[in-house]
């Protein structure tokens, strides 16, 4: 029996958006390690998902782990072609409010993560035949969010460790590899869901929620045509980014953005209890 040639790795893949992920990966012909730190997630994922895709528990902030998953993954299949750093763990609050641990969390979860599974895939990809690392950043990465300040500090992170090894690897000679950060607005995943009571997440909350397939489909993009930094949607990355060239302007505009926020979670709060109660 011929194995597969082509593989691709997602971690935070046992539920939401990485799940839809893989499954547009497994779509499209790779062997994809389904990864997560919940390992019955990741199962189950992976059961729905098909043969082609293999489950493993895999916690993000441990590099030998994470190098351990890849070469699960290479077992499996010729090459690793894909990898996708998706696993993000959000708290809101402002900092002084939460505690070193949750702070650290994130920090180490969203940033030290993305750079793990990054370096890990680089590795392999260098000795292979090339390759794409995609990250799922957040518009917290790009401009300030209130409510969010530690959360936005990993993702401001990770965009930065992502354009900048890009550049390290274009110095380097090596043009076969791409890294792009793909860089939503707020998804309706389970990560918000318990938010709608929670102003500190206002913010998540001000544009139109996204599903999670519109970000899955722009990850489906630019693994077809490799971009640095996609905003997602493109009309609220030019906010972010104006808000960050102009940094008055974005904190001056952040009470009636909130605001906007607030109104649309009891919106969506009201919508979920009448849901709750017809049901």
């Amino acid at each position: 029996m011929t194995r597969p040639a082509s593989g691709a790795v997602v971690t935070g893949a046992g539920r939401g958006l990485g799940r839809q992920i893989a499954a547009l990966l497994v779509e499209r012909g790779h062997t994809v390690l389904v990864t997560d730190l919940d390992e019955a997630a990741a199962r189950a994922a992976a059961e729905e998902l098909g043969p082609n895709a293999i489950p493993r528990a895999l916690d993000v902030r441990d590099a030998a782990a994470v190098d351990a998953a890849r070469d699960t993954l290479l077992t499996h299949a010729d090459r690793l072609d894909v990898w996708v750093n998706n696993a993000g763990v959000l708290v809101s609050g402002p900092a002084w409010t939460q505690a070193p641990d949750t702070r650290r969390l994130m920090l180490e979860v969203n940033a030290l993560g993305t750079i793990n599974g990054t370096v890990s895939a680089i590795d392999a990809m260098r000795a292979g035949s090339g390759g794409h690392i995609v990250n799922i950043v957040s518009l917290a990465g790009i401009t300030a969010v209130p409510g969010e300040a530690v959360y936005a500090a990993s993702k401001h992170a990770a965009i930065g460790f992502s354009l900048s090894t890009l550049a390290d690897l274009r110095l380097a000679g090596v043009k076969d590899i791409d890294i792009s950060c793909v860089c939503p607005d707020g998804i309706w995943t389970p990560m918000l869901y318990d938010k709608l009571e929670d102003p500190a997440a206002a913010l998540s909350f001000s544009g139109k929620l996204l599903q999670p397939e519109e970000v899955v489909a722009a990850v489906g993009q630019v693994l077809d045509r490799p971009r640095p930094v996609t905003t997602v949607p493109g009309w609220r990355g030019i906010q972010a980014r104006l808000a960050d060239v102009i940094p008055q302007l974005g904190l001056r505009a952040a009470p009636v953005v909130v605001a906007q926020g607030r109104r649309a979670q009891k919106r969506l709060l009201a919508r979920a209890l009448r849901d709750h109660e017809v049901s």
